[in-house]
């Protein structure tokens, strides 16, 4: 029973992800997005670890400490920042993100979506994918481009919807070799206009909440 359900989770994420790939531009992406489930190192495990509110892979880790399942898939699967890390030749060593192509930001994007529909439904709403992103993203190991872009996106996500969003895909990331122009969100604009990172923004926050004690 538990291998069915898995499967139809699966296979229904992997469609949901392939008709946003679609509308996107990126044919083949879509078409082969998360192959690696259906292997025995990943869908074995995903059977025996299903409870359908949230990834296997966590059930997993709970268990063993690791998860072997996602161990392989992101070390064949683009789509995903942790497939991106490696050792920096940069002023600061050690283990870090690198930039990823465009077309794989995108995927990623749809890849978040589709994630967010299928552990949500009956409440899933288009501020769900930035939410979730929120409540993570200090602890991930991604370039800072790519984690601008990513943000970028679920902010428009978040604010105008998913037609806007595509459409803002298919004009500016899709079939592009550069990372579009990110405006400053309005929270990282200073009274003359210079703009500020989130982690000033931070910073400053936290400085606020010091002073005011």
């Amino acid at each position: 029973m538990k291998a069915w359900k898995h499967f139809c989770t699966i296979t229904e994420h992997k469609i949901m992800v392939m008709r946003h790939c679609f509308k996107i531009g990126l044919y083949r992406q879509g078409l082969l997005h998360d192959m690696s489930k259906y292997t025995p190192t990943e869908f074995i495990p995903g059977c025996k670890y299903y409870q359908g509110y949230r990834s296997p892979n966590n059930a997993e880790r709970e268990e063993k400490g690791y998860s072997a399942a996602w161990l392989h898939h992101k070390g064949r699967n683009k789509h995903h920042y942790e497939y991106w890390i490696d050792y920096s030749l940069g002023p600061v060593k050690g283990m870090t993100g690198m930039k990823m192509p465009n077309r794989y930001v995108a995927e990623m994007m749809m890849d978040r979506m589709a994630a967010s529909k299928i552990y949500n439904k009956g409440h899933y709403d288009q501020h769900e994918p930035l939410e979730y992103y929120e409540k993570g993203k200090d602890s991930y190991m991604i370039h800072d481009e790519t984690r601008a872009l990513l943000e970028h996106l679920l902010h428009i996500l978040d604010g105008q919807g998913e037609e806007a969003l595509f459409a803002y895909m298919r004009a500016h990331i899709v079939g592009k070799k550069e990372y579009p122009k990110i405006p400053p969100r309005p929270w990282q604009l200073v009274g003359d206009g210079h703009y500020i990172s989130d982690e000033e923004v931070l910073r400053l926050q936290k400085q606020e909440n010091t002073s005011g004690k």
